[in-house]
């Protein structure tokens, strides 16, 4: 049986798996994902997830939707049962793991507008950033590499690495608050300024700790203008603003594909610009692949099969919603506890007004929240009293935060329920 049999014959037979009484009573899950298919009034009804909590830190990872979920259970019994016979390339008609891969690279590179050949897949962001990071070919002992505190850890710490095995010199600088688009633009021309012997710019889209959405498109061109690459993080950008990669203009970006496009988690993608190939190293002296093909810049290893045949169905479900109105919506689900809660006198909002400038991420700050474990106790109160799920964040230069993340299944109860909690709890440290 082949790989389309299967699945057509496991669909048709597989137990309601993972599903609530409420899921099953839902809209049925299409058989056919079109473009623009799937109105936004009707997206609480395409999951299954737990409403006894207000889950509000969507940016961990996405939640499948149903129609990709069950495509991932039904790809996981396939490769449990087909097994290296469909691993190994050896079945005809082109059921194989070298098709299946093909296919997810198609569908990664159609939701960021490259040519395939320009991407590869990763088991996350991380994975993938610290790669181009580690592997950045023309750095040499004494070039500077900026990073600020806004980035993701895991690529700080890879930033770090160049410092300590390369013999980079490592440059940081912090975010001004409030991070309006001069201020911020102003601070990279600033430490560019300042750094003329840099050489690697990390730039982060959408930041993991406050939500704030860079300008990508003047950074890239503001350091490219002094000889200066950038390796941009687009891990919260990618299926949650609506943008294409050449609207960035960055020569190299890494991101999760089981975030905002909601693929099985273990899943996520390098681009790099073909005309810069040469420029990242292969992973580990890799020559069982040409030196030309980017898959040799993702360390070997066996991956979750199941997952990565699942990512065409998430692309699909991405696209049936529309990048556009998925943008829209998760920005009004945002502002519905952001508007409510703005003027509260000691409740700070870490982005600006801007819509340019913010999505679905949001942190806010209270008056007096100057330490970690306060951070947690606000989290804490959130949680236990309110049953609002949110995560702290630390790394922000002028204290941790606590970020706000709505999903695409987020119904207006949990926002409104987070800016009820608020109006009673903001003068918690003032």
């Amino acid at each position: 049986m082949n790989r389309r049999s299967f699945l057509k014959s496991a669909a048709a037979t597989a137990p309601a798996a993972f599903l609530t009484t409420e899921a099953q009573t839902a809209a049925p899950i299409p058989t056919k994902l079109h473009p623009n298919s799937i109105p936004i009034s009707d997206l609480p009804k395409h999951y299954d997830v737990d409403t006894s909590i207000h889950n509000l830190e969507n940016g961990y990872w996405g939640i499948m939707p149903r129609a990709v979920q069950q495509v991932f259970a039904e790809q996981t019994a396939y490769v449990n049962r087909m097994n290296s016979i469909w691993a190994r390339n050896v079945l005809p008609g082109g059921a194989c793991l070298a098709a299946g891969g093909r296919e997810a690279r198609e569908a990664v590179a159609r939701i960021v507008g490259t040519q395939t050949e320009e991407i590869a897949l990763t088991h996350s962001g991380s994975d993938a950033l610290q790669s181009l990071i580690t592997n950045y070919k023309p750095l040499k002992p004494g070039d500077a590499v900026i990073y600020c505190d806004l980035d993701y850890d895991a690529m700080i710490a890879a930033m770090d690495w160049l410092g300590d095995h390369r013999g980079a010199l490592v440059v940081k600088f912090n975010m001004p608050e409030p991070a309006t688009t001069a201020n911020i633009l102003a601070a990279y021309d600033d430490i560019l300024k300042r750094t003329p012997n840099a050489k690697l710019l990390l730039v982060t889209q959408v930041s993991n700790r406050t939500g704030l959405v860079t300008p990508v498109k003047e950074i890239v061109a503001m350091a490219r203008a002094r000889g200066v690459d950038t390796i941009v993080d687009i891990a919260h950008g990618v299926a949650c603003l609506d943008f294409q990669i050449n609207d960035l203009g960055c020569d190299f970006a890494g991101w999760s594909v089981h975030k905002w496009t909601a693929a099985p988690l273990g899943t996520g993608a390098m681009y790099i610009r073909k005309s810069r190939i040469d420029d990242i190293d292969i992973a580990y002296d890799n020559h069982e692949i040409p030196p030309h093909d980017i898959t040799a810049r993702v360390p070997t290893g066996t991956v979750n099969f199941a997952a990565l045949l699942t990512i065409p169905t998430a692309a699909d479900f991405h696209f049936a919603v529309g990048p556009a109105a998925k943008e829209h919506h998760l920005r009004t689900l945002r502002n519905l506890w952001v508007d409510k809660v703005r003027d509260l006198p000691n409740v700070e909002i870490m982005v600006p007004d801007d819509p340019a400038r913010y999505c679905a991420i949001t942190s806010f700050r209270l008056k007096g929240m100057k330490t970690d474990e306060q951070a947690q106790q606000l989290q804490h109160v959130l949680f236990e009293k309110y049953k609002v799920h949110t995560i702290w964040r630390k790394g922000v230069a002028k204290g941790p935060v606590i970020r706000v993340t709505p999903g695409l299944y987020t119904l207006p109860s949990a926002p409104n329920a987070l800016a009820a909690a608020l109006h009673k709890e903001h003068d918690m440290f003032a």
